[in-house]
């Protein structure tokens, strides 16, 4: 008979259920929410916070009571991108989230902050336990999805939310250049270390479209996403153009109130896959 393994202290690797096991965070006891979908780059600047609020627009069209939870505690943009420049306020129930134009609520530090200009310098651990607080401390209400803004990377947030967090799935975001293949295997592994499920994939900046002809100018080169994706068995869910209308949208806090198709068929795929 083979030794029993002995414990490494590694609880991300280790498919066992003991008490040494982060337990997760509980929610607020205000709250009740369906399904949780984080989403994930390897490295900055790909367009996580693009994508998440893309699909939360679209979910909240198709009729759903949405919110977004901005994990991106350092580098905060999803309040701007919705106009949403208030503090945030708390009663007898916990932290009232902030609520866009069309009824989706949303929680970032930004929102706690006097100064949404000053700078979040804290330590990894310390970032780690403001997220937990947005999901325990929160009155977000009844959602049928909330999507998690990640920070880029595989540390201590990360970590975090899919330790504690109910989390059903990932998005994983990157864009067409050569290091594509790099980036997606990165949060793929953390999420298959953890468990998680991956939905799939989206590649942002994939192209520009001329307003003149109409022709689609690859400007990084054919992207390499479709092929990652077909090597992972997971599915390539949408391929967002550069689009000057989606920047300004972004800029001028009225991202909620553009429309395009980019995102449609991935939060289709999405609805049907977590049903």
């Amino acid at each position: 008979m083979s030794e029993e393994k002995k414990c490494d202290g590694n609880c991300s690797s280790c498919s066992k259920d003991c008490s040494s096991k982060p337990q997760k965070a509980p929610l607020n006891k205000g709250s009740k929410i369906g399904k949780v979908v984080a989403v994930v780059s390897g490295k900055g600047g790909v367009g996580k916070s693009l994508t998440t609020s893309m699909l939360s627009v679209l979910m909240q069209r198709k009729g759903y009571k949405v919110g977004i939870l901005d994990a991106d505690i350092t580098g905060p943009s999803i309040p701007k991108m919705f106009g949403i420049h208030t503090r945030a306020e708390a009663d007898q129930d916990g932290i009232i989230p902030a609520e866009t134009g069309t009824g989706i609520k949303l929680m970032s530090v930004n929102l706690m902050l006097s100064d949404e200009a000053a700078p979040v310098v804290w330590r990894g651990p310390v970032i780690a336990g403001a997220v937990t607080q947005f999901w325990s401390d929160v009155n977000w209400g009844e959602l049928d999805y909330m999507f998690v803004d990640m920070p880029p990377g595989t540390g201590d947030v990360p970590l975090t939310v899919f330790q504690q967090l109910n989390v059903d799935g990932i998005v994983i975001v990157t864009s067409p250049q050569d290091l594509v293949s790099l980036i997606v295997k990165k949060a793929y592994n953390m999420a298959n270390m953890m468990n998680i499920p991956v939905l799939g994939i989206v590649e942002n900046m994939s192209y520009v479209c001329c307003p003149d002809c109409g022709a689609e100018f690859r400007i990084f080169g054919e992207g390499k996403t479709e092929t990652v994706a077909d090597e992972l068995g997971v599915e390539l869910l949408a391929q967002i153009p550069i689009d000057v209308r989606l920047a300004e949208a972004a800029d001028n806090g009225k991202f909620e109130y553009f429309s395009a198709e980019y995102m449609n068929g991935a939060a289709d795929f999405i609805e049907e896959k977590l049903k």
